[in-house]
């Protein structure tokens, strides 16, 4: 055995005497503080007795943990997520329970509510022992990188030339922070809750800092689509009616997210952005991705190695890092519970419901969802991955229900800020270089929900609108009373008549919501249909959404083309829409253009409502409940941002360029459209490491899902906690 095979044998016999030793004193101290937990006998041992006893379980925990714990897990993932985490404190109990018992002579015992609380501890300790460690030692990182391309090897790939060290091209990181707006990130780092963002920001750092428009879908279906596949064509919300197969498209739905991606591959001919040693983590959609982990679409496909939740078995298989993340998923839980009760205390308007399971979704997306993202990222980057495109989910979920700038948002935006930090300082010690490119996929605009300001929902109005029943509660509300006046005065009759109007081979209106943004579809009416039909059959509807103070304006088809609709009878052909004027003309620029290319969707639907938009305040009236919202135009919701290294280029300049080839330059300047930002990243990754090949084939690439582990100590928990 060579000098540096003994030299790694030695730093890895190390480290474990290392991690056991803290283990064993951690026992020793536990022992001590719990009534429920010894380790001596009734008769009383000695101090050394005691501490062998101690040293012999703590061994024994390892390795039963290294051992058996990854089997547990892996025959768990069938479980739910959130039951998992759940069970994670009772298996890991359970395990330190037979450790005990593998004691010569029976010294050890543990009463088992005390055992789940011990093992907890003791999971918690030796992760972060071995972690500190493993941070401090460039050869651990080596050694794992070395067994990767022997895995490889194994597999009939060849290793990236550039793994063995940092002098080849560097690797590309993008980081979507779900939901952050460009003006928010910019106040956060201001006000030091993003201290991260803030150095990149700082002129000596080397980062530029850019907003980018939205299409006027402005949610993560339509951009994530486009930035990762290059194209978001009919995708018109987050969620549609679709007439020829009588189905609902939404894009949180795996059999959805799966069309909405083969669509987008049909129309561009490529697999994606992360076609060549990419990398998809925690997004909707795989980009083409060779290695995937918690990909949305993915869940839709069967067979070896393409099961969803696979990211979870190789983040869990370490049980200090289940520990750990279940400690923060309770923690988060009641956290929640404990600001909705203040909000509610305080009477802070405006506000919703954040009762029955929403703590527990909370601390699934900003706790579970973020330490597996998080690891799968390091896990890339000590993999040297070529590109990587990963989505942080947690403020956005948050924002929904307590508000863009609330204290409970802001909370979350420095917990995303410390993982920011941690992925950072690994990339000091990776394989290769890598460029860290941040970026958000839409914004939020605040506002009272449409229902909480009138008192009843969009679908209530809309079938006020045609004269047919709404809820009790509903009819009380003067936006009701007001719609069922105008159907009267529309038909010439009492409304409660109007049911001989609707024979029963009609279909009532299907009313969808997708943020500030409103879908309307008649099922029994082929294909879209046109103004003339809607109004033969609902003569009061249009005028009556039109006329709605909580409404900006419809689109709506036509026999001579589309128009949009606005208040007190204004009316625009689409044709001719221009910013700042007629109904959009608080909507900013921008506006007219992405209406413009909605209307050309073959499933936009048949009427198009954005509510209204207040510019002194910047609110919005969400049709869902959202205090937060995003999904149509108005406000922040429609301002991501794009924040890179200065070596990149400028994509105002890649935008200019493309205009000088004879692209049509965008309306009011910018980067406008996720598809722009897909070329955008396109050309980083050619820049950063060299020609990215389209991947043209029958469905998509990236039909696997990794089954590799991520590397021992990845996480640091100081990052992490919370």
């Amino acid at each position: 055995m060579g000098d540096g095979k003994w030299r790694t044998a030695g730093r890895a016999l190390m480290r474990v005497t290392a991690v056991w030793a803290v283990s064993t004193l951690t026992m020793l101290v536990l022992a001590g503080a719990l009534p429920d937990f010894q380790l001596q006998s009734d008769d009383g041992d000695t101090i050394t007795k005691t501490a062998f006893t101690a040293a012999w379980g703590a061994g024994a925990f390892g390795l039963l943990s290294a051992l058996v714990w990854p089997v547990l897990v892996r025959s768990l993932l069938i479980v739910p997520a959130l039951v998992l985490g759940a069970l994670v404190f009772f298996l890991n109990g359970s395990l330190l329970l037979i450790a005990l018992r593998l004691i010569p002579d029976g010294r050890g015992d543990a009463a088992p509510e005390t055992a789940v609380v011990v093992a907890a501890v003791m999971s918690a300790v030796a992760s972060a022992t071995s972690t500190a460690l493993a941070v401090r030692d460039d050869e651990a990182y080596r050694r794992r990188l070395s067994r990767l391309a022997d895995r490889r090897r194994r597999r009939g790939r060849s290793p990236d030339p550039a793994e063995p060290g940092r002098d080849g091209p560097p690797g590309t990181v993008f980081l979507q922070l779900d939901g952050v707006g460009h003006d928010v990130l910019v106040e956060a780092a201001a006000d030091g809750l993003m201290p991260t963002v803030a150095g990149w920001l700082a002129d000596s750092s080397g980062h530029r800092l850019t907003p980018w428009r939205t299409d006027w879908s402005s949610q993560t279906g339509a951009s994530q689509l486009a930035i990762l596949h290059g194209s978001n064509h009919d995708v018109p919300a987050f969620r549609w009616y679709e007439k020829e197969t009588r189905t609902v498209m939404v894009s949180s739905r795996p059999a959805s997210a799966l069309e909405m991606q083969r669509r987008a591959i049909r129309r561009t001919h490529d697999g994606g952005l992360l076609t060549v040693d990419g990398a998809s983590r925690g997004n909707l959609f795989s980009g083409g991705a060779g290695q995937l982990a918690l990909v949305l679409s993915m869940a839709a496909r069967r067979g070896k190695g393409r099961r969803s939740r696979a990211g979870y078995f190789a983040y869990f298989s370490d049980p200090a890092n289940a520990t750990r993340t279940a400690l923060s998923f309770v923690a988060e839980v009641f956290r929640e519970i404990g600001q909705s009760t203040r909000a509610r205390a305080r009477k802070v308007t405006p506000r919703i419901k954040r009762g029955g399971l929403y703590p527990f979704i909370r601390a699934f997306a900003t706790v579970v969802e973020r330490d597996v993202v998080v690891a799968a990222v390091l896990g890339d980057m000590f993999a040297g991955r070529t590109a990587v495109y990963a989505d942080l989910v947690a403020y956005d979920e948050v924002a929904h229900h307590s508000g863009p700038r609330s204290r409970d948002a802001e909370k979350v935006l420095v917990r995303l800020d410390r993982s920011l930090a941690l992925i950072a300082k690994i990339a000091d010690h990776t394989p290769r270089a890598y460029r860290i490119v941040l970026l958000s996929d839409h914004g939020q605009s605040p506002g009272e929900t449409f229902a909480g300001k009138y008192g009843l929902t969009l679908k209530d109005l809309v079938r006020a609108g045609c004269g047919l029943p709404v809820p009790r509660r509903a009819q009380r509300t003067r936006s009701a009373s007001e719609a069922r006046d105008a159907v009267r005065i529309a038909l010439h009759r009492p409304v409660e008549g109007q049911q001989d109007e609707h024979p029963a081979k009609l279909s009532d209106p299907i009313v969808l919501a997708s943020g500030n943004l409103g879908l309307i579809s008649f099922p029994d009416i082929g294909g879209r249909a046109t103004r003339e039909q809607i109004e033969h059959r609902h003569p009061a509807l249009l005028s009556t959404l039109a006329n709605h103070p909580g409404i900006g304006f419809l689109l709506v088809g036509g026999e001579d083309g589309s128009v949009v609709l606005g208040r007190g009878g204004e009316e625009v052909a689409v044709a001719e829409l221009t910013d700042g004027k007629g109904p959009l003309a608080s909507f900013g620029a921008g506006a007219a253009d992405a209406v413009r290319r909605t209307d050309t969707f073959p499933h936009v639907a048949d009427v198009m409502v954005n509510s209204m938009y207040d510019p002194a305040t910047g609110t919005v009236h969400a049709f869902e409940e959202q205090i937060g919202s995003h999904g149509g135009l108005g406000g922040e919701q429609s301002r991501p941002f794009l924040l890179w290294p200065r070596g990149l280029t400028d994509p105002l300049d890649i935008v200019a360029a493309e205009t000088a080839e004879g692209a049509p330059p965008p309306p009011g300047g910018g980067l406008v459209g996720a598809e722009a930002v897909h070329r955008v990243l396109t050309r980083w990754l050619q820049e950063s490491s060299g020609p990215q090949v389209p991947v043209r084939a029958e469905g998509f690439a990236g039909a696997g899902l990794a089954d590799e582990p991520f590397p021992a100590g990845a996480p640091v928990p100081d990052a992490q906690a919370d």
